[in-house]
């Protein structure tokens, strides 16, 4: 971790600093967390890694540990399956919207967002995978036009990063999802609103097979 300088954001800089080193997988589940050893490598006091550490917890990514202190969450395989199933009807809905209402906007800075996703991909780079990823997804919120589509999937997007770390992380060549994002994209570019929700569940579905069945692999067995 890298040490930061004092911002009136400290608090979410440290918060991001912190995720980070778990969603790509350098803090793995059951890892000890140590909040003095945190505010040293960031350069920060104490108070702002305790408030962190108490919104990572309130949010699952930590766990309080066995005696005192906290630790990084283990994978819950049905908790992650639940999350997708969530997040298809959501996306979808987004993706009919979108359709609906932005068609031409989505034609207009869509086919960018996707240019910097496959040359995410092509960098080998976790974070900016998960990044580029992310911001396609916040595109079609924002085309949807309904605000409450964003806050509602703040917190499965927390999780979401978490997966996607743990298995990208893992993979010799990560999966490219980007020719479904195309699919969607033109199916909202077209206003399609039918079509694109389709495909926006079945892009989270498979999503969801994929990451569990990974997931699932790496978990040890149990002797």
């Amino acid at each position: 971790m890298k040490e930061l300088a004092t911002s009136p954001k400290l608090v979410e800089q440290v918060y991001a600093a912190i995720f980070s080193e778990i969603a790509e997988g350098k803090l793995p589940p059951g890892s000890r967390i140590i909040q003095e050893q945190i505010a040293q490598l960031l350069g920060v006091s104490r108070q702002p890694v305790q408030q962190a550490l108490l919104l990572l917890r309130n949010q699952g990514v930590l766990h309080d540990a066995p005696g005192r202190g906290l630790i990084v969450a283990p994978m819950d395989l049905d908790h992650v399956r639940n999350m997708y199933d969530i997040r298809a009807v959501m996306e979808g809905l987004a993706c009919a919207k979108a359709a609906e209402r932005n068609a031409a906007l989505a034609k207009k800075i869509g086919p960018g967002l996707i240019e910097n996703g496959r040359k995410a991909v092509l960098s080998g780079s976790v974070t900016r995978m998960i990044a580029a990823d992310m911001k396609f997804h916040e595109f079609i919120y924002q085309l949807s036009e309904n605000p409450l589509i964003a806050p509602a999937m703040e917190s499965n997007w927390v999780q979401t990063q978490r997966v996607m770390g743990e298995v990208l992380m893992r993979d010799e060549r990560p999966r490219n999802i980007w020719d479904q994002h195309v699919e969607i994209l033109d199916a909202i570019m077209a206003g399609n609103s039918e079509l694109a929700e389709k495909l926006a569940r079945r892009h989270i579905t498979n999503a969801a097979d994929f990451m569990i069945a990974r997931l699932h692999a790496q978990q040890p067995v149990e002797t």
